[in-house]
């Protein structure tokens, strides 16, 4: 192997492991941002908020790190699909940390108002999957597991299934006078934020699959939730 590869091999690697670690990142400040929600903790709002910075720039420079890998080493073929691949996934990972500090915005706006224990376990149950999720596609990329990135899709069906549980139950709990209007379409975004958790890890493991095999998903555009939509809709009317 000539100098020139084993320098774009390790490289590449290097990419590699920082990806992983930012993706490791997220699953661990989930639990943390959730328990921020529901303990009504504003000081680890603030620790998760201003840590956001510090990701986003280890994101930017892990993907100028990709750009260089582009511009000195040429890559084609499967070593081309690997750092395209590797660049999107970047964009994928800096998106989810972005949305775990909204939950955290989310949680300071509705700071001093009590959940039911419903809405407390399925918030729960929401953040376990998310993190099952991340969890399984960080083992997809680092194994380079073809079919447990395949298995992806399916898992997320039961995190979109629990979002639409948790914004009925929002209904049921503004409907019985527990929460007010506010709380409720505050907790329907915060609902929607553990969901896209979610699609963000499902197109990390989309990619890894298009590393291995050359397979190109067919995107469509998701619709958005009515549920939610009504409820910021009423919200504005009241403002």
């Amino acid at each position: 192997m000539t100098e020139l590869r084993k320098a774009y091999h390790h490289d590449l690697e290097q990419a590699r492991s920082e990806l992983a670690r930012l993706a490791a990142l997220v699953v661990e400040l989930l639990p943390r941002a959730t328990a921020v929600l529901l303990d009504g903790d504003l000081e680890g709002a603030e620790y998760i908020i201003r840590g956001d910075a510090a990701i986003d720039q280890r994101c930017v420079d892990l993907e100028e790190q990709c750009i260089r890998i582009l511009a000195l080493q040429a890559p084609v073929a499967t070593e081309l699909r690997q750092v395209v691949a590797l660049m999107k996934m970047i964009a994928e990972v800096e998106r989810s940390a972005d949305l775990i500090c909204n939950i955290c915005k989310a949680a300071r706006r509705i700071y001093g108002h009590e959940l039911d224990p419903k809405l407390r376990g399925i918030v729960n149950r929401m953040s376990e999957q998310a993190q099952h999720l991340y969890s399984a596609t960080i083992a997809a990329f680092v194994e380079q597991d073809d079919a447990m990135a395949a298995a992806l899709d399916d898992m997320d069906a039961y995190l979109d299934a629990l979002q639409k549980q948790f914004v009925q139950a929002i209904f049921e709990s503004h409907a019985a006078g527990r929460i007010d209007l506010q709380v409720a379409v505050q907790l329907a975004v915060v609902a929607r934020f553990y969901e896209r958790i979610g699609d963000h890890a499902v197109n990390i493991a989309e990619r890894v699959r298009f590393v291995i095999t050359g397979w190109v998903p067919d995107h469509k555009k998701p619709a958005r939730s009515p549920v939610v939509i009504d409820l910021a809709a009423e919200s504005s009317g009241e403002s």
